[in-house]
């Protein structure tokens, strides 16, 4: 009942959104008029705003045409190169196939499609060649297509490292961490040729007892029963998932949103300022990051419940108990991958230390072939996008990749 719920009051406020977007370039007839001008500018900012509050289901597009390879422009286009009813794993091909170091980006099964990673992928391309896992939302997926876990997250890895085969590199961006660590320990113990040589874990929960933050707190304070009765709902009959039980994106986005909301509010009234007062770039920046940010996908309810359950309440991993299929997953099996593990100082999702937990986790690799970071001044987004992302963290993953490669 929840989701339909939710969905009929998207369809009653959507054609009202409509109007308020259709009708607020209307104002902007009254604007050069005084004493009218300050008046519909501010009707316009309203309506704008409200217009585009709405929630988006589908994923939006990369849009990344082109990058430069040293001092050329080169061509980029997007293959899919293995699929599955859960994901593709998609590559971000370059004109004239340059021979660069194969990197695999795993990209969070949180809520948000994994464009949330275009700056990353936009920086990357200049150096290597990227591939990232592109999920797809569970509202679109057929019960019949089966259930996805956190074990089916797993072996997606390890499937699509071999897909790149020997000799490539993983990065994983926050939550995925846990699931790259344990795929990599899988095929370290195995001798699989596919092990990756390189694994940088960005903003992951690998112990979340460790400066544990408000999410983390959250998760101890209920029983994963109570998260199955309260989080889960089933997917409308209007969609190709109908019936499909999930954690819904609306759900995850409104937890984001309330986990920072003076941020959040102050970001509308900085907008309703930027178009009142005809500031252009302020307005584009504002769009583009909340036109990504509220376009959300569902999870399906096993992966989100045992997630919660295996890293956020029993802390599996650091603790040695994790099973895989029921197989332990051993991190010291981990013996030739360089393992780098990178965070943010003001990072309130992941805080520092959790994804540095790894470190010590594989203990079978020596420690020329471990290292550590905690990018000053920047929070969870910043780890992996922005400025300091591009101009501080990214050198120093390069630099890793090449050692190792």
């Amino acid at each position: 009942m929840m989701y339909d719920w939710y969905q009929t009051q998207e369809d009653l406020l959507d054609p009202l959104r409509l109007m308020a977007r259709n009708f607020a370039p209307v104002m902007e007839l009254f604007s050069p008029a005084r004493p009218f001008a300050t008046m519909a500018r501010e009707m316009r900012a309203a309506l704008e705003l409200f217009g585009n509050s709405g929630i988006s289901h589908q994923r939006p597009p990369f849009g990344i045409g082109s990058v430069m390879v040293g001092d050329r422009e080169v061509g980029v286009t997007e293959e899919v190169v293995q699929a599955t009813p859960f994901g593709d794993l998609l590559h971000f091909r370059k004109a004239g196939d340059p021979v660069q170091p194969r990197v695999l980006i795993a990209a969070p099964l949180s809520g948000h499609f994994a464009t949330l990673l275009r700056d990353t992928v936009r920086v990357m391309l200049a150096d290597h060649d990227v591939y990232v896992t592109d999920w797809h939302n569970a509202r679109d997926i057929p019960p019949g297509a089966g259930r996805f876990g956190f074990d089916d997250y797993v072996a997606h890895i390890m499937t699509f490292l071999r897909r790149l085969g020997p000799g490539a590199h993983v990065v994983a961006v926050c939550q995925p961490a846990v699931a790259v660590l344990a795929a990599t320990a899988l095929m370290a113990e195995d001798g699989d040729a596919a092990t990756p040589r390189s694994m940088t874990l960005m903003g992951g929960p690998i112990d979340t007892r460790r400066n544990p933050s408000k999410v983390n707190a959250l998760a101890k304070t209920r029983d994963i029963g109570w998260f199955e009765q309260t989080m889960i709902t089933t997917v409308p009959w209007r969609y190709a998932g109908a019936g499909r039980a999930v954690y819904p994106g609306f759900m995850q986005l409104a937890s984001f949103v309330s986990m920072n909301l003076d941020r959040h509010i102050g970001a509308h009234l900085r907008q309703f300022r930027a178009i009142v007062t005809e500031d252009a770039a302020s307005e584009a920046a504002h769009r583009r990051f909340y036109d990504e940010y509220r376009a959300v996908m569902d999870l399906t309810a096993e992966f989100y419940l045992e997630t919660v359950e295996r890293v956020f309440q029993r802390h599996d991993l650091p603790l040695g108990t994790l099973v895989w299929r029921g197989r332990p997953v051993r991190p010291e099996a981990i013996g030739q991958t360089f393992l780098f593990t990178v965070e943010g100082e003001r990072d309130d999702i992941c805080p520092p230390g959790q994804s540095e937990a790894a470190l010590e986790l594989c203990s079978g690799l020596a420690a020329a072939r471990k290292r550590s970071h905690v990018q000053p001044g920047v929070g969870h987004y910043g780890v992996f996008s922005g400025s300091r992302w591009a101009g501080e963290i990214y050198p120093r993953l390069r630099e890793v990749i090449a050692l190792s490669d």
